[in-house]
């Protein structure tokens, strides 16, 4: 079922329900029901049942989800069960961290190669991976059959490394670059903008206080004056 037909809503919930299911098989835990599974993940057991329905369900009444089962199919949903070659361009400080996250392999994304414009980088070695020239790029990607590309550079950059991505075949960008990417439509593009998400942790903290502040300041008026 292609992503067009499931809403990003769903799509976004998925790697979710793979971490949780994880635990679970973690706990020895062989079976949940959605009611149970919903208590864990703090969303309504409809949902989960809609959401899995999306897919074909993979549940069944007075038995609730295989774990094991569920666990794989949304590896397979997700794409997780093969391989994805994946390239950082950009090794600074982003760059080199994502590079030493070890988890990404178990998921199936094998870092294949680092590239910088920085001769002080170039010939370094972060975690078994030699950081490359960006001159070098394209014929890397051929090569390497690499589908991937995380871009860690500045945004005034961003633009023609991602056409030249483009050209060399890659598939999809993992965007960590502050601006929107003019690629053709049959490229996907994930974009991850750290300021963005903690402007919006800050919205979400200055609203809850005050909501706070303003429950407080209803109970002083509600109080008897004596």
């Amino acid at each position: 079922m292609s992503e067009k037909q499931i809403s990003k809503a769903v799509i976004s919930r998925l790697p979710r329900y793979y971490r949780y299911l994880g635990e679970l098989m973690e706990d020895g835990v062989e079976r949940i029901s959605s009611n149970d599974l919903s208590v864990r993940m703090k969303v309504t057991a409809s949902q989960i049942r809609q959401d899995l329905n999306n897919f074909g369900g993979f549940g069944q009444q007075g038995y609730g989800y295989n774990v094991k089962y569920l666990y794989t199919e949304i590896a397979k949903i997700l794409g997780i069960d093969r391989q994805h070659n994946l390239i950082i361009i950009g090794a600074g400080n982003l760059g080199q961290a994502i590079a030493n996250y070890a988890n990404f392999e178990k998921r199936g994304f094998l870092i294949r190669g680092m590239f910088d414009v920085n001769p002080r980088l170039i010939g370094l070695v972060v975690r078994g991976i030699e950081i490359r020239s960006v001159d070098d790029l394209e014929q890397f990607v051929i090569d390497n059959d690499v589908q991937i590309a995380a871009l860690t550079i500045p945004k005034t950059k961003a633009p023609e490394i991602a056409d030249r991505l483009v050209k060399a075949g890659i598939k999809a960008i993992w965007n960590f670059a502050h601006t929107d990417l003019n690629v053709p439509e049959d490229i996907v593009v994930e974009n991850v903008h750290l300021s963005e998400s903690l402007m919006r942790l800050s919205y979400r903290v200055c609203s809850m206080q005050e909501e706070i502040e303003s429950k407080k300041e209803e109970k002083k008026g509600s109080k008897p004056k004596k």
